[in-house]
């Protein structure tokens, strides 16, 4: 019987073990070690040599685990158990100096997620839970062994703080965005954009966001984060409102007040 608790702890600490690989790489970082993977969609040797690290350290944890990778630098065949790892979320954010980025790490189990870790390096803040274990946070003000319980806001819509992202592939995307600032904006409490789904996804677990919407991104991107959002009493689904999102691209996450409205005007699209 795998104990998921004492494995999600495992977990924390090598993504904090990148985390501190990546920061220490950012006070030295130059733009000119940047690559294109696509227009507007940049890599970098930091997040290539952190998702190795992570795949290392994650082979000993569980060496009968495959994994989907955003780098593919470790894949998978048959595998029960799979990885996903986002080595760095939020490259765009790291590589001009601007927070939040994190380490996203998650297993899976054919359509169960048993655990999520996210990582964001700036701030020293570790969101993670395990399947039925709630979620947690553990920061420079609460440890490990000590963690604070986060639970999702209870704002409605009017009042609601929601992030809507702006992903890579922006010509199909751009009319779906227009219709969706259109539509919110002036009335609810307000609109963020901050470049990794993995904290917009933290973030609605933790009640500092009320809800948030994206298409076009990996399953590295929300695989952790949404059992997050999950165990922190929240709604996760796709954008068709179906809860069968780990296979897709597109993501709705909220406090659950608010949810239906989001998927109703997405809807409209």
């Amino acid at each position: 019987m795998m104990d998921l608790q004492k494995l999600t702890f495992s977990v924390c600490q090598i993504a904090r073990e990148a985390g501190t690989y990546i920061k220490n790489e950012r006070a030295n970082f130059s733009l000119n070690k940047v690559e294109r993977k696509h227009a507007h969609d940049y890599v970098s040797y930091v997040d290539k040599n952190s998702e190795k690290l992570i795949v290392e350290s994650l082979k000993h944890l569980l060496p009968e685990a495959g994994f989907i990778t955003e780098e593919g630098l470790a894949t998978h065949t048959d595998e029960q158990l799979l990885w996903v790892v986002d080595p760095l979320d939020g490259t765009t954010n790291f590589i001009h100096g601007f927070a939040p980025y994190a380490v996203s790490i998650a297993l899976i189990r054919n359509k169960e997620i048993l655990l999520g870790v996210v990582y964001e390096i700036c701030a020293d803040e570790c969101f993670y839970a395990w399947k039925d274990g709630g979620a947690y946070l553990s920061d420079s003000q609460h440890s490990a062994e000590n963690p604070q319980i986060i639970h999702v806001g209870k704002s409605e819509l009017n009042d609601a703080l929601l992030c809507l992202q702006l992903p890579y592939n922006s010509d199909a995307y751009k009319p779906v965005i227009k219709h969706l600032i259109d539509h919110f904006y002036g009335h609810v409490g307000s609109i963020r954009m901050i470049g990794s789904a993995a904290m917009a996804l933290c973030y609605v677990a933790a009640g500092r966001l009320d809800g948030y919407a994206e298409r076009y991104i990996g399953q590295w991107d929300y695989m952790a984060g949404a059992l997050i959002v999950q165990e922190a009493g929240g709604c996760v689904t796709n954008y068709g409102g179906s809860d069968d999102f780990m296979q897709g691209d597109s993501v709705v996450a909220t406090n659950g007040h608010i949810h239906q409205s989001l998927l109703d005007v997405i809807g409209m699209i």
